[in-house]
């Protein structure tokens, strides 16, 4: 079970290498999408640290959302999925080893990118590590359900749109706590019990999303 979750998790990274351009869209868009807001809505920085949370939120689960398509598609295309589910194991391993590929390439960096528009955002000290903390528990979740849309819309003409639709509703939680944390601790009290929430929600979501991922590939091969 180890042996294929690594196998499909670092052919993940090794194709993501070859494929830079596609591997950095979300990347680029985030950082493009955040440098264009302050210049949209005025240099005041009252105004800008208000917007912060849920501006860096939203823009990240935008960002997210543009790599799902190619999840479990290109794999389809090439064969390499089929051969994936044929080895034997378990394809709940092989969904919950695309989800860690696709958080690694997209949601990590995300969260290493969120400082710098933090202090662009003049945002203060104590928001941004909180902000960056709401971010490792909730992006993991983005990619877990990312990875069950995804695999419901395989083979699908409008598979980005509906991998939009289906991910959005749900992960309207995560945009809450994760938004509302660092509100909670600019006003001074404790952002605990937005951690534990969002620490409960993760749990959830990695111990329901695999299993869901794999029955939408055993239907979309059938």
């Amino acid at each position: 079970m180890k042996t294929i979750f690594l196998a499909v998790f670092l052919r993940d990274l090794q194709l993501a290498k070859r494929r830079r351009i596609e591997a950095l869209l979300p990347i680029v868009f985030f950082i493009v999408a955040m440098s264009l807001f302050p210049i949209g809505v005025g240099p005041e920085p009252q105004v800008l640290r208000q917007i912060a949370p849920g501006l860096i939120w939203v823009c990240a689960m935008f960002a997210a959302m543009l790599s799902l398509t190619p999840l479990y598609a290109s794999d389809l295309s090439d064969g390499s999925l089929e051969q994936m589910l044929l080895t034997g194991e378990s394809a709940i391993v092989v969904a919950a080893a695309k989800a860690a590929s696709h958080w690694t390439l997209t949601g990590l960096p995300l969260v290493f990118a969120t400082p710098l528009f933090g202090v662009m955002l003049d945002m203060h000290r104590d928001a941004q590590s909180v902000l960056v903390l709401t971010l490792m528990l909730g992006t993991p979740m983005l990619s877990l359900l990312g990875s069950v849309a995804a695999a419901l819309t395989l083979g699908l003409r409008s598979a980005g749109v509906l991998n939009i639709l289906l991910v959005l509703p749900l992960a309207v939680p995560v945009l809450i706590f994760g938004t509302d944390a660092v509100t909670t601790v600019e006003s001074g009290q404790s952002p605990q019990a937005h951690f534990s929430i969002l620490g409960a929600l993760l749990i959830f979501t990695a111990l329901t999303a695999p299993p869901a991922s794999a029955a939408g590939l055993r239907i979309a091969l059938e």
